[in-house]
């Protein structure tokens, strides 16, 4: 059993009785029993497959006031928690201090010693899991087959209030958490609780008018990562990509399904997201752990660009360059600009071809001899492995 130091008793005298219960609700842990001033909790481990009898029960003595035993009482627990989650003492001290959080387990499956990943991999995990957050924050505010790459402040208010935590045990496990609104269920009215799905219809997502933004967006990316998986398993059964842009109420995206190919990196290696809801506002619809292997991350990629060729206009999108070809012999005529859309989170250098209306072919043909700058406003379309602007309102030249 792992000792709990000088300092951690200290810490674990000023944990309160309501965090501490709140804590082992939150890991599965029920209250069995009251007994006298105290209450009896259990856990109980998971069978193993093959295993003749089903494994002992872990069970704790929760005191549920500060007595002049109370500090050691919780140190036991402490003690006991090390044992069940394979973690240090002060790790679990410092979570059972944080404030109402969700909680997203990445767990990935990476080449070498548990525990350890190659930087690559994780580069690319971390980026993937931002882009995941982002996606799901999109959808929870508007769902959308195809989201613009312009996103509002409350997405990227969102994306930067998510915090990552120290990694857990099982090969590589990165632990993000999401906080939620302080107070009595963060002001969330638990009366009517929707479900993670409707039970008629997995595209159906229905979300309370009080649920906090943050809940709301942890939800939609359980739900989003659900889909994922299952038109990704629709696609590998038919061998063809079918039209899954109903789902987007669901939270699934073109984004969302390749920030999961982004988790999975260069290597398309297997990995699963698994889901924790702060006990403040509980779920009542298990949550299973989904897992995405390396052949759904193929059929995922697939899915994104379909999505993207068939719905994937983006209105009154920015571009800023250059002229670096005019097209004379097409009709409508049109042009290359090399430069970037103003819109996208992190701008890069691209060419884009923009067709142009009979009053921009001046200004074009001017903005191309000179090496003039241009902004040029329309709708972007896919194109190939490149995008086109089409129905331009605007296009200016030099300090215009």
């Amino acid at each position: 059993m792992t000792a709990i130091t000088d300092a951690e008793f200290e810490e674990a005298a000023d944990l309160a009785p309501a965090v501490v219960r709140r804590y082992l609700s939150g890991k599965g842990w029920n209250a069995e029993r009251d007994l006298s001033g105290a209450e009896l909790w259990e856990w109980r481990p998971r069978q193993e497959p093959g295993a003749p009898f089903d494994p002992a029960p872990y069970e704790l003595l929760v005191p549920m006031q500060r007595r002049r035993d109370y500090a050691g009482r919780v140190a036991d627990i402490l003690e006991t928690l090390a044992v069940v989650e394979a973690r240090r003492p002060g790790d679990i001290i410092r979570e059972m201090q944080l404030p109402p959080v969700d909680w997203q387990f990445l767990r990935l499956v990476p080449p070498g010693p548990s525990g350890t990943a190659p930087l690559l991999d994780l580069v690319s995990a971390l980026t993937g899991l931002k882009d995941l957050h982002t996606a799901a924050a999109s959808s929870a505010l508007t769902p959308q087959a195809v989201q613009p790459g312009q996103k509002p402040q409350v997405v990227k208010d969102h994306v930067a209030a998510v915090r990552l935590d120290q990694t857990r045990v099982g090969s590589y496990v990165i632990a993000a958490h999401t906080p939620l609104p302080e107070g009595p269920y963060g002001g969330y009215d638990r009366t009517g609780q929707g479900s993670l799905f409707d039970d008629s219809e997995l595209a159906r997502h229905p979300f309370l008018p009080s649920e906090p933004f943050a809940r709301r967006v942890s939800r939609m990316l359980f739900a989003g990562v659900t889909c994922a998986r299952f038109v990704a398993a629709e696609t590998l059964a038919e061998d063809s990509v079918s039209h899954f842009e109903h789902l987007d109420s669901a939270g699934l995206s073109a984004n969302l399904c390749e920030s999961l190919v982004k988790i999975a990196g260069e290597e398309r290696r297997d990995f699963s997201l698994a889901f924790a809801w702060s006990p403040e506002m509980p779920m009542e619809q298990p949550s299973r752990p989904v897992a995405i292997t390396s052949r759904q991350v193929g059929a995922l990629e697939a899915v994104a660009q379909d999505l993207r060729e068939r719905l994937g206009r983006e209105q009154d999108a920015v571009v800023h360059g250059v002229v670096t070809k005019l097209h004379r012999d097409m009709n409508p005529r049109e042009a290359t600009i090399y430069g970037s859309l103003l819109h996208e989170d992190s701008p890069r250098q691209r060419r884009v071809r923009v067709e142009l209306r009979p009053e921009d072919l001046d200004k074009a043909t001017d903005a191309w001899r000179h090496g003039l700058e241009v902004a040029v406003t329309g709708d972007l379309e896919p194109r190939g492995t490149g995008v086109r602007m089409r129905r331009v309102t605007l296009f200016t030249v030099g300090p215009e």
